[in-house]
């Protein structure tokens, strides 16, 4: 693998996280008490109101009969089989062969062997801001043409579009985002511990400790998947230290051993270190996967092994393979403020043609499209950063309410940590910050250890 360039990026509008925290805690205060179910209001066609207007079926593709268009994506499982039917669509509109490569984390380690063979994706969707760094550095990347450029100018806020593009460049068109600052509750579990939605950290401990005592572990940890664990970091780091030092540590502009960092360790530890909270325990957090993470908490009618989950939005994916019904049975409230205020992390997955050919800027443009989102949006686990979809695609209010505060956050939005480093740093298994917070899940009193190891880690990826 090449050394991971790091290149100049289109500044982010990084004013204050205050506004998308507000829109953020506002909506999930709302679809905590919100029933299951659309209920049709105007509002939600109304783009003043939270909305927006149907496009419908106006968008015109060029015609593809028989020309193949290959995209690869980490996706697995629900999100793969949803991904499906977008490229499905795709194929029915233009006559394209649409074939789906599955990629392994890192995917720019996966990407290079492909690059290598001569046979790259046309398209790829990459799942982190610094990977579309790197394939813009590997000159793998191919700009956005002007049918999909016209898409994004006119359903996207800026800070999306900022967030693909490198040197001033549009490289990146975001399709799926993520609300990565939520934790989801067993609703009966809480009504038979007493217990009511924290708003702030210390009452988040105190919640937990009446679940324990109820019976239930409080809270169930993917400690297979590390990229949960950086998730659990990064929204105590910026509700504790702020959205300044944030950015800093995003861009290891201050070190990993800065005093910051060890009391966010600290806080964090406090939970993993606290004797039955974690479902399963260190070692049994370390052996559950994401979808197992989330399926535990939320067993229908049999005793659950979990009180919460922490995660974004795509976990009403894998609560649709339970019995547990979204806003009934499966509720969520946003993520605890740590200091003032409840933070809030996005995420998100960007399509970068690979080739240049017109079925890859044609499966950009299609992708850039509410079209397309639609799709995702009615099978649920998906929010979107295009503000043109109708908000009446989404199948519940707990998932259209997540999307208005996305939509109505606009530019002010804090990325994923992790997502922004090299991947050799915070996005590949059993190296740098994955590993690292893997370990402290085992061992979480060895803060200053910790920090060590992510500092040396930081430094190779930053430097490389």
């Amino acid at each position: 693998m090449r050394s991971t360039l790091r290149t100049r990026r289109a500044p982010l509008q990084r004013r204050t996280t205050a506004r998308i925290a507000a829109a953020v805690v506002a909506g999930a205060l709302a679809f905590t008490v919100t029933a299951c179910g659309g209920d049709g209001d105007d509002d939600d066609k109304d783009p003043g109101k939270g909305g927006a207007k149907d496009t419908g079926s106006t968008l015109k593709l060029p015609k593809l009969d028989g020309e193949s268009v290959s995209v690869s994506a980490v996706w697995g499982g629900a999100e793969r089989k949803v991904f499906l039917k977008v490229l499905d669509e795709f194929e029915k509109r233009t006559g394209a062969k649409v074939s789906f490569v599955p990629a392994q984390d890192p995917i720019i380690s996966f990407l290079e062997s492909k690059v290598a063979g001569g046979q790259p994706p046309d398209v790829a969707m990459l799942p982190q801001v610094g990977a579309i760094e790197q394939a813009v550095a590997n000159k793998w990347a191919k700009p956005v043409g002007p049918e999909a450029l016209k898409q994004l100018d006119k359903n996207y806020a800026q800070g999306w579009k900022d967030l693909g593009a490198v040197d001033g460049k549009q490289y990146g068109v975001y399709f799926k985002a993520a609300n990565k600052s939520l934790v989801w509750y067993n609703a009966r579990v809480f009504d038979n511990a007493g217990v009511k939605v924290p708003k702030t950290w210390d009452a988040f401990l105190q919640t937990a400790q009446t679940i324990y005592d109820s019976g239930v572990p409080p809270v169930s940890v993917a400690g297979a998947e590390a990229w949960t664990l950086t998730d659990w970091f990064e929204n105590i780091y910026l509700s504790q230290a702020g959205p300044e030092k944030y950015d800093q540590l995003a861009q290891h502009k201050i070190k990993w051993t800065d005093p910051s960092v060890k009391d966010a360790l600290t806080t964090l530890g406090g939970l993993f270190g606290k004797k039955g909270f974690v479902a399963g325990g260190a070692d049994g957090a370390l052996q559950t996967e994401f979808p197992a993470s989330v399926k535990q908490t939320f067993r229908g009618g049999d005793q659950p092994k979990a009180g919460m989950v922490f995660e974004g939005d795509m976990v009403s994916l894998s609560i649709a393979e339970t019995k547990a019904e979204v806003g009934k049975d499966a509720k969520v409230f946003p993520f605890p403020a740590v200091g003032s205020d409840s933070p809030a992390v996005v995420g998100g997955d960007a399509a970068v043609a690979l080739k240049d050919s017109k079925g890859a800027q044609a499966l950009l443009t299609f992708l850039g499209s509410p079209d397309s989102a639609k799709i995702w949006a009615e099978a649920g686990g998906f929010v979107s950063p295009n503000k043109n979809l109708d908000m009446s695609a989404y199948p519940n209010d707990v998932q259209r309410n997540i999307a208005k505060a996305l939509i109505a956050a606009g530019d002010d939005i804090r990325f994923d940590m992790s997502d922004q480093a090299p991947q050799s740093f915070g996005g590949t298994p059993g190296k740098g910050e994955w590993k690292a917070l893997q370990d402290f899940l085992k061992n979480p009193k060895d803060v200053a250890g910790t920090q060590k190891v992510l500092e040396t880690a930081a430094a190779k990826a930053y430097k490389d």
